[in-house]
């Protein structure tokens, strides 16, 4: 079980990191053919704080937006992911803007594809003076990831020392390292998160990101286990994705806590709708769990169940209230037949 030291909180999640403006053409039009675009909000913090805050924890999102009608824009979407946004900064400056970011839906043999436009975003000017200090005892759980990290010198040493604040003040560090070889290099991205591995409890990090920009080696478990045994990580997690075309993956995970390993069968041939987020959905899944129950295997069960069900809907953030994942858990553990429809 895991306990908390910081339990009277008023809140249990806060994340922190950029929301960017999101612009989809229908359907699985290429971007190079649409001429209308869907708008969204984005951003992977902000999915993870939403989607643990639908399913029932207070959470909130330290970002700076423009002071402008499409700040207020995403401003809404936050509030419509339940999320509290005491903690946003506007940006007045004349140099302000929103980051954007393209999502291209792909059908085999068509790969899906990001295109980014983000560069000198209100974000990267985030500063800690512009932090409100008494959120540094608010919360449970700080989230972040190394996607805040890469994107400018300032916003990096504003995020290292909001780590260290927190985990000062009680609170337990949610790292997702989720590399982007489009923002930074293998190199300096491996400096800079090793340097902060020994304040982080939970580590999210995938096998791939282990073997090649962390260069860690030997079997997935001893790598898991390498990060508790080197850093102090309480709890490690690796997502697992199968995918066999871009419609259609197989998920699961694999928790490392307290000496012992955690899993359960994959979702298999998962239709996918929008994978975007869906990563993010299993760390608000677990996180929720960790919260709520204290207990590893719930957590496994819920951020399973919540990445599955992203993966079937469109836009970032999550959907998906606590009573819908565990629908879909008892059908997952189901052996028997099972309805074609809820009613």
């Amino acid at each position: 079980m895991i306990n908390f030291t910081n339990n009277n909180t008023e809140f249990d999640l806060i994340g922190m990191g950029e929301v960017m403006l999101r612009l989809s053409p229908e359907g699985k039009e290429k971007i190079s053919q649409s001429e209308t675009f869907d708008k969204n909000a984005g951003g992977s913090e902000l999915n993870v704080v939403s989607g643990a805050a639908i399913l029932g924890i207070r959470s909130a999102i330290v970002t700076k937006l423009p002071e402008s009608k499409i700040g207020h824009f995403i401003r809404n979407k936050i509030r419509y992911g339940n999320v509290s946004d005491d903690y946003i900064i506007y940006d007045t400056s004349p140099d302000r803007r929103l980051g954007i970011y393209y999502y291209e839906s792909g059908v085999y043999p068509r790969k899906s594809s990001v295109i980014y436009d983000r560069n000198r975003s209100s974000m990267y000017t985030l500063s800690l003076d512009e932090i409100d200090p008494e959120i540094y005892s608010k919360t449970k759980i700080f989230h972040i990831s190394s996607i805040t990290l890469a994107l400018s010198d300032l916003l990096r040493e504003t995020a290292v020392e909001m780590i260290k604040k927190f985990k000062a003040n009680g609170a337990k560090i949610s790292f997702d390292v989720n590399y982007r070889a489009t923002l930074w290099d293998e190199d300096t991205a491996r400096e800079v998160i090793e340097s902060i591995f020994p304040y982080v409890d939970f580590l999210f990090v995938s096998e791939e990101t282990s073997r090649r920009m962390l260069r860690r080696t030997g079997t997935l478990d001893e790598i898991m286990k390498g990060y508790a045994d080197d850093y102090g990580c309480e709890m490690v997690a690796t997502t697992m994705r199968e995918v066999i075309s871009p419609t259609r993956h197989n998920f699961g995970s694999r928790i490392y806590y307290n000496g012992k390993f955690y899993t359960e069968p994959p979702y298999e041939n998962i239709e996918v709708v929008d994978r975007i987020g869906s990563g993010d959905a299993y760390l608000a899944g677990v996180l929720y769990g960790i919260v709520k129950t204290g207990d590893i295997t719930r957590a496994l069960e819920i951020g399973n169940a919540m990445s599955a069900v992203k993966n079937t809907v469109s836009g970032d953030m999550s959907a998906s209230s606590i009573e819908e994942i565990e629908s879909v858990i008892k059908s997952h553990k189901s052996t028997g037949r099972q309805d074609e429809m809820n009613r």
